[in-house]
């Protein structure tokens, strides 16, 4: 009763088996190169092999659009220089407002389409003379 005398160990067996875990980053990063970036977000909380592998710089600029670089200067003011890919993609797929509010600009998570949302307020009515058409009128039925 006074003393115990545990079997068990802190340590786990030791597998002589490979897993995924053995793989190099840089072959896991070239295979998440070809998936979606929910899909390499999901992968990236396996394990260290692969979490390393989703912060390369080459797997997310294969998800940006070829113009980024335009939509980043026209979005943005201030944009820090020494980002890696994968923060840029996330700040391009929060919706960004431009021309003083009136347009929204994002990337689509899945497709790195770039979205424009352009609000009533942002359109202009071109070739019609006749002053109607050119005032904002608000109705109940409007948001």
């Amino acid at each position: 009763m006074g003393s115990s005398f545990s079997f068990f160990t802190d340590t786990a067996p030791v597998s002589s088996y490979p897993s995924l875990g053995d793989l190099p980053e840089s072959c896991v990063a070239s295979v998440l190169v070809y998936l979606d970036p929910p899909e390499i977000c999901r992968l990236a909380i396996l394990n260290r092999a692969f979490r390393g592998a989703s912060s390369a710089d080459f797997v997310w600029e294969s998800k940006l659009p070829l113009n980024y670089g335009s939509v980043i200067k026209r979005v943005f003011d201030d944009f820090p220089e020494k980002l890696c890919k994968r923060d840029i993609y996330a700040r391009l797929c929060r919706p960004n407002s431009i021309d003083g509010g009136t347009k929204k600009v994002w990337l689509d998570k899945t497709t790195g389409v770039i979205c424009l949302s352009i609000s009533s307020n942002g359109l202009a009515i071109t070739g019609i003379d006749d002053r109607r058409y050119w005032r904002r009128i608000t109705t109940e039925e409007s948001r």
